[in-house]
Order: C-alpha cells, then sequence, then structure tokens
C-alpha cells in the first residue's frame, strides 16, 4: 500500500509541509488496520521539482527527477495534496505541477482517493477547498474524500484542526483499503482500465421526433 504526499510548500520548514506530515501520520497507519505496518509514504516536494516542472512546458518531456514523481504519484494507493493560497486559489507551482502530470498521462489519476488540503495565513481563503481544488481532481478523475482541510495561521494548535486531521484521514485511509481490493467498491480502482471516452456530440437527441410522441391529439372534429 503506497500512500504518496505532494506539498506545495515553499519555505523550509512549512506549514503547508507540516500539515501534510500530520495528515499522512494519520492515515498511513489506518490505511493498512488491523496490520502493524503502516502504508509505505513517500513525499514530493515541489519547490524541488519547480525548475524542472517549468522546464516541461518548453521542452515537451519531463526531466529525470520529475519523470520519477509522476511515476510515484500514478502508482500512489492514495494521495494527499497540501498547497499554500495565493490569490484566493491554489498556487502556480500546485497548478503547474498537475497540469504537466496530466499531459504526460491524463488518466495518472484515474480511480485514486484523493486528500485535498490547503494553507493560509487567514481562515476567509477556506473555501478554497471547494472552489479550486476539488473541482480540479474531480475534473482528473479522482475519487476525492469528503473532508477537506484547511489550516489558517490561527489554527495551529487549535483543537478543531486535529479532529479535522483525524476525519479527513481516515476517510482517505477507509478509499484506500477499498479500492486496494480485487474489485474495488468503486470501479475506478487502480489498474482497471476506463471506458473509451465518447464525444457528446457524436450522437444528436432528436428533439423534433420526442415532442411529436409526447404530443396529445385534439379531440376529433364533429361530424
Amino acid at each position: 500500500m503506497k500512500l504518496v504526499v505532494v506539498s506545495a510548500g515553499l519555505s523550509v520548514p512549512s506549514s503547508t509541509r507540516l500539515l501534510a506530515d500530520r495528515l499522512a501520520a494519520v492515515a498511513a497507519p489506518a490505511a493498512t488496520a488491523p496490520e502493524p505496518a503502516p502504508a509505505d509514504v513517500r513525499v514530493v516536494e515541489l519547490r524541488d521539482l519547480a525548475v524542472e516542472i517549468a522546464h516541461t512546458f518548453t521542452n515537451g518531456f519531463p526531466a529525470p527527477a520529475l519523470a520519477e514523481a509522476f511515476t510515484e504519484v500514478a502508482a500512489a494507493d492514495g494521495l494527499i495534496v497540501v498547497t499554500p493560497v495565493f490569490s484566493a486559489s491554489y498556487s502556480g507551482l500546485f497548478k503547474s505541477f498537475f497540469d504537466a502530470l496530466s499531459v504526460t498521462d491524463e488518466d495518472a489519476l484515474t480511480g485514486t482517493p484523493v486528500l485535498i488540503a490547503a494553507t493560509g495565513g487567514t481562515a476567509r481563503h477556506s473555501l478554497v477547498l471547494e472552489h479550486a481544488l476539488r473541482p480540479l481532481f474531480a475534473y482528473l478523475k479522482a475519487v476525492v474524500v469528503p473532508t477537506g482541510v484547511y489550516a489558517a495561521s490561527e489554527d495551529w494548535g487549535a483543537p478543531g484542526l486535529d479532529a479535522r486531521i483525524e476525519r479527513a484521514a481516515t476517510e482517505l485511509a477507509a478509499l484506500m483499503a477499498g479500492l486496494s481490493g480485487p474489485s474495488g467498491s468503486s470501479g475506478l480502482s487502480k489498474g482497471h482500465t476506463p471506458p473509451p471516452k465518447r464525444d457528446s456530440f457524436e450522437e444528436v437527441t432528436p428533439f423534433a421526433e420526442r415532442l411529436a410522441a409526447l404530443s396529445v391529439p385534439g379531440p376529433s372534429p364533429a361530424p
């Protein structure tokens, strides 16, 4: 069982990485319970890959270190993604990493359970989870856990943050355990080949025929 953590923190140390580590510390043992060995945790620090991420868009292919990170993410049984908030959204580095990943392999996250999290200076940015992160990973065909975790500066040390971390990490672990079975509970487990994509404009709805079928004939004229 492999748990991959993607942290987009820019400083060392960073609150973004701290939140990522705390989430992984709860999710890793819960994902393999009741087995004593926790899930194998791999961490991808995007700040170390910033130059390679930028070059991917100009060169057309990832450099070795970035390609290795893509392989780790695509092979994950579960993913924890944490970004700092800039201008009420995820950071450009965070978005660029997943843009480059999807260009390399558009189905890399299909069926992967993903826990979304973010850090910021104020609680006013907490809706970034629902307005930016959740739509992004839904588009990438990931299975996003119901509970996201946002940590503002005043949340550190507050009891509410611990409760949110516990709840979100437990949900991720449950999805990891469920989707790692032979059949998977969602039908999108790793190893499952997604059905071929269909163009939504291939079939034109015959509205005229449907309207005609719904029309009710009027009363017959009197003889």
